[in-house]
């Protein structure tokens, strides 16, 4: 693997979906992720990244999935089966803990939270894209969830817009194996220009944190 190189002026970490419907004990969701979430430490794995990226003063931007409120579908003429099974389950309700960030990753003064997507793409209807680039971003590392839905429609959507991506593969969960290797292994390596594990990421954060630092107190 090519050694990873971020820059403070022009990297962000992107977190998709930390809402405690999705990783927390009691989510909605959860029991349908626990096994694959619990197998590759996403969650942890998530929570190294976004430190890292703080200490090393990488901005972080959120991409967060449309929150549920009553009266969301029912008008819509059409609607994609994905919008039918959030309508369904009633997944994120808006005022509801499931619908909440999970509070190790709860953004903080600094950090972009964009507009909320009603789809899978992060950048869809959204102010994403504005938000990145008003910010001078043109490098994204990606965590969060779900691999083969709202992970894989937003890297794919940041390559169309030219964004070059770091998709960080243990921190992030599937229904299943078989999700996760469609999403990880056949999909995402034609748009990412980087899949790796966590631990690639945070050394390379860590560097770009020494660095800066020696360059503050030269």
């Amino acid at each position: 693997m090519a050694t990873l190189e971020f820059d403070t002026k022009i990297s962000a970490l992107l977190v998709i979906d930390p809402y405690n419907d999705f990783i927390s004990e009691g989510g909605k969701i959860w029991d349908r992720l626990k096994s694959v979430a619990e197998a590759n430490g996403c969650v942890p794995h998530m929570l190294q990244v976004l430190n890292a990226a703080r200490k090393a003063e990488l901005r972080v931007f959120y991409a967060l999935h449309r929150r549920y409120r009553p009266g969301d579908y029912e008008t819509w003429k059409y609607i994609a089966p994905i919008q039918k099974a959030a309508w369904l389950h009633k997944a994120f309700e808006y005022g509801t803990w499931g619908g909440e960030i999970r509070s190790e990753f709860t953004p903080q003064l600094g950090d972009v939270v964009a507009l909320e997507h009603w789809g899978s793409s992060g950048f869809a209807n959204t102010d994403l894209d504005l938000q990145l680039k008003k910010h001078g971003v043109h490098q994204l590392i990606v965590i969060g969830l779900i691999a083969h839905t709202c992970v894989e429609a937003t890297v794919r959507y940041a390559a169309e817009l030219g964004y070059e991506v770091t998709m960080v593969k243990d921190a992030t969960a599937d229904y299943s194996e078989e999700e996760m290797h469609a999403a990880l292994d056949v999909n995402l390596p034609n748009y990412a220009s980087a899949v790796v594990i966590t631990r690639d990421v945070v050394d390379s954060l860590v560097s770009l944190q020494a660095s800066s630092m020696s360059r503050h107190y030269a």
